[in-house]
């Protein structure tokens, strides 16, 4: 279906020629039904002043033997500048030889329309062109709109997904003797270590900007399965029985299962959601096997969960709790040292103590306050049903 040259103001048309008759002749002729704007240049410099001036000329007639700049110059200029590439360009010119034609054409020219000018084929030629200016920029408006809407709408899912995520771990973090804050510090703790072992051999093939986004944006969910733990085990304040023990390491099972589940009934696989996973199932596995649910050794242990499996010591040794104030950072990081090779990946270790001040910042930016630990007392008591 042919587009209509619709405007809603009028196509503005730069005309270029060193020659005054030739200046009035093409002016007078665009002017005859008062359709265009027309703006005029006499050489080449004044031409790019006034191409570069809002508003852009909607198209430019533009003669190629001038003296000083020649239209190629001013061609090849406008061609070159982001702002001015897209103006469709005419030359009109004496030149007619095929090979001339051919070199501005290949120059970027839209069209090429010989002198003397024949006035019906001019105006044909200028409307036609400007028809395909007016769909191209419909189309880049187009394009424009809907690469907004595409990052709007990313935008809100992306807050969605953030949201909820939060809210499932702050669910399972009202059960436990953890705060809230728990959840933000092991998140950067997380990046931290995943950045600063981007480049390193043993990672640099996993560890890109995307997957480490995805570990700080799934890393909350790391203790989601303790929703599942009876209170008398979740909170008690004490050492765990054997049996009780055995009990509390379902967490990890259930974590993972919650989020299968979850991502099983959305349909498809998704990426942050198969690092959840893999955080929650994996992270209370030790480098040399003697963790669980799996006693996976070594590499098999998923990285996701070796980045957490430090994250969440360090942060278990600081931090405070009703019951109990949390140890020095000097402390844990004597007890994450001595982890090194048997709890915990050596270079992931080697990196946490490279990152141990970044840790120390963290801590002291999502610290505990006497009021957070208060609310966290009233909380604990209204779910146990102590006084």
């Amino acid at each position: 279906m042919e587009l209509p040259l619709d405007f809603t103001r009028k196509p503005t048309i730069l005309i270029v020629d060193d020659t005054p008759d030739n200046l009035l002749l093409m002016s007078n002729l665009l002017k005859e039904n008062n359709r265009y704007v027309i703006k005029a240049a006499n050489n080449g410099e004044k031409a790019l002043r006034i191409a570069q001036a809002d508003p852009l000329p909607d198209l430019i007639l533009l003669d190629i033997m001038m003296p000083g700049m020649s239209g190629h110059e001013v061609a090849q200029v406008l061609k070159a500048e982001p702002r001015t590439r897209d103006i469709p360009i005419i030359f009109l010119t004496a030149m007619a030889s095929t090979a001339d034609e051919t070199l501005g054409l290949q120059m970027g020219a839209a069209d090429y329309i010989t002198k003397p000018i024949c006035p019906p084929i001019v105006l044909a030629r200028v409307e036609t062109q400007l028809k395909v200016k007016a769909a191209a920029d419909f189309l880049k408006d187009q394009n424009d709109y809907l690469e907004q809407e595409v990052l709007r709408r990313t935008k809100e899912v992306t807050a969605i997904q953030d949201v909820t995520i939060h809210a499932m771990a702050s669910l399972a973090e009202t059960r436990d003797n953890e705060t809230g804050n728990h959840i933000r510090r092991t998140q950067h703790y997380v990046k931290v270590l995943a950045e600063h072992l981007r480049e390193h051999p043993r990672f640099r093939h996993f560890l890109d900007d995307e997957t480490i986004k995805l570990i700080f944006k799934s890393a909350p969910l790391h203790d989601i399965g303790k929703i599942g733990i009876p209170d008398r085990i979740l909170l008690k304040p004490g050492r765990f029985t054997p049996e009780e023990f055995e009990i509390m390491k379902t967490h990890t099972t259930l974590g993972r299962d919650a989020i299968a589940h979850a991502e099983q009934q959305l349909g498809m696989n998704v990426d942050f959601l198969c690092l959840a996973k893999e955080i929650a199932y994996g992270h209370q596995e030790k480098w040399d096997g003697s963790g669980y649910p799996e006693g996976k050794a070594g590499d098999d242990i998923p990285i996701s969960a070796r980045l957490m499996a430090v994250a969440d010591v360090y942060d278990a040794l600081i931090s405070r709790r009703v019951y109990k104030d949390g140890m020095s950072h000097d402390a844990a990081l004597a007890i994450i040292r001595e982890g090194r090779g048997t709890h915990f990946d050596p270079d992931i270790c080697d990196a946490f103590l490279a990152c141990a001040d970044r840790f120390q910042v963290i801590a002291s930016q999502f610290a505990d306050s006497d009021h957070d630990m208060a609310q966290k007392a009233v909380a604990l008591q209204y779910i146990t049903g102590t006084p």
